[in-house]
């Protein structure tokens, strides 16, 4: 009778191998929303930041078509229409939410209380999202690349290569201009503006799209700045070809938020790393769907930053920069 059980064990376990061996791998979704542009630019192409996300997920073990579903949507850089938006993925029920910029991730938290968001963005408790770093409880973690200090930082780069300036543009959009937490890069730049004898002008755009900034550059003439810095929005990202191209048309030297303004041409910019980012939203995307809570994630802070300058945009201008400055250059486009 003993042998007969074996036997028979033999013959379950052979029948059931290829039953096990074709288990189905455990799914996953998440869905992705930015703030302006088109979906197709999240991908594992183009910029640095969405291909160190994909390439981090990959090498973690998610991957899209296999074992991953990613949902994409922009909000088509129209912020009124964000919280509609948030509403429509919160009620598709994704594993996570990644957010893109600080407007994004208000939207979807005041939308859902429980599905897990991963945001990117600025000052993290200064929006409200999360009210500790370390801990940020509730629904929320992510990457915040810097404080309000750091724009202030951005205006004396600035200011060092144009000594002479006395006024700067600040391009940015007018729903984070006047957010709550707008606040504290106001009084930051007000700050620094004070002690680098520069006044910071507003120059602030209903929305992200092309008519807009065509509308917004066309004004630029009737209270012309000395330069421009532009903020490192997420809803400015999708359009830095054509944000370069207006500002050099109105032949105005200008700061960007991230090198790929550069790479487009344009003047000089400092910024945090934005692979660095992409990575590890990747990592707190994958720690979630793994069963860790997003409340116990710390919040992480960007530590690489890049200051980068395009000499050719500069002689284009008739710049020269001051020779104290190209040696803090961590790269020069010549």
């Amino acid at each position: 009778m003993r042998r007969r059980d074996f036997t028979m064990g033999l013959l379950l376990a052979a029948a059931t191998q290829p039953l096990l061996a074709q288990e189905p791998t455990k799914q996953h979704r998440i869905a992705i929303v930015i703030p302006a542009g088109a979906v197709a630019i999240i991908s594992d192409t183009g910029s640095r930041y969405w291909p160190a996300f994909f390439e981090e997920l990959r090498r973690l073990g998610d991957i899209e078509g296999h074992n991953l579903t990613i949902e994409r949507y922009s909000g088509e850089g129209r912020p009124e229409g964000f919280p509609d938006l948030a509403r429509e993925i919160v009620g598709r029920n994704p594993d996570v939410i990644v957010a893109v910029t600080n407007p994004l991730a208000l939207a979807v938290r005041a939308a859902t209380g429980t599905i897990p968001i991963v945001w990117i963005g600025v000052q993290a408790i200064g929006t409200g999202l999360v009210t500790s770093l370390a801990h940020p409880s509730g629904n929320v973690t992510g990457v915040s690349f810097y404080d309000a200090e750091f724009y202030a930082k951005r205006l004396q780069i600035l200011k060092e290569a144009l000594p002479s300036a006395s006024k700067v543009a600040w391009l940015n959009m007018r729903s984070s201009f006047e957010a709550p937490y707008g606040q504290a890069f106001q009084r930051a730049f007000l700050e620094a503006g004070k002690q680098l004898e520069v006044s910071v002008v507003p120059m602030l755009l209903q929305e992200s799209t092309p008519s807009e900034y065509q509308r917004v550059f066309g004004n630029i003439a009737q209270d012309r700045p000395d330069a421009i810095m532009v903020s490192d929005i997420g809803d400015f990202f999708p359009y830095r070809q054509l944000i370069v191209e207006l500002i050099e048309k109105s032949r105005l030297p200008a700061i960007y938020g991230f090198r790929e303004y550069v790479e487009a041409g344009g003047l000089m910019s400092y910024s945090a790393d934005t692979g660095e980012a992409g990575r590890r939203m990747a990592d707190d995307v994958l720690e979630i769907l793994n069963g860790a809570k997003p409340g116990d994630i710390p919040i992480y802070q960007s530590t690489r930053f890049e200051f980068v300058i395009n000499l050719n945009s500069a002689k284009a201008l008739g710049l020269t920069f001051p020779p104290a400055l190209l040696p803090l250059a961590d790269e020069v486009v010549e």
